[in-house]
């Protein structure tokens, strides 16, 4: 009897194997979800550090201390009033704050897929200021933001709908 009853509880284990592809090892399987997790949480983590970086530059204003922290050595621009590099993405946000101590983008969206962060942002140089609805991608790699691109499009005072644009 004690032999039956092992052989019932042992059924679903081995029908389990039995629905594997036999051609693919089980431990293959389980490798494979633990990359699929470690890349999910490495997005996510660079979803972290961009967020991290952006609230510090756009809406503290510490431009350096944060392109220190954050952008790597190499740094390419895509945005066409920006050139490469760490120093110089400092001293035209430096500038640029200087000029508008009012300014803040406030991020509406953060999304995170490989080495890709998409951030929806609301950009106002003011408190009068209707704004504008950006759309940045970043681009990490080890830790450090190496590339962006970034859409702008200005908020208009009157829309053919009533949805707002965030």
């Amino acid at each position: 009897m004690k032999k039956i009853l092992f052989a019932f509880a042992l059924l679903p284990l081995a029908l389990s194997a039995c629905s594997q592809d036999p051609n693919k090892p089980a431990a293959a399987v389980t490798a494979k979800t633990l990359n699929a997790l470690s890349a999910s949480q490495q997005a996510e983590q660079n979803k972290k550090i961009v967020v991290d970086f952006y609230e510090g530059v756009f809406l503290k204003h510490q431009v350096k201390a944060y392109a220190d922290r954050y952008i790597g050595d190499q740094y390419i621009q895509h945005n066409p009033h920006v050139p490469d590099g760490k120093a110089p993405f400092v001293d035209y946000f430096t500038g640029h704050f200087k000029e508008n101590p009012e300014a803040k983008s406030v991020i509406k969206r953060a999304v995170a897929e490989g080495d890709l962060v998409f951030l929806h942002v609301h950009s106002t140089q003011n408190a009068q200021d209707r704004g504008v609805a950006i759309v940045d991608i970043f681009r990490v790699e080890n830790g450090k933001i190496v590339e962006h691109w970034d859409v702008q499009q200005q908020v208009p005072e009157q829309s053919a709908n009533s949805n707002t644009m965030f």
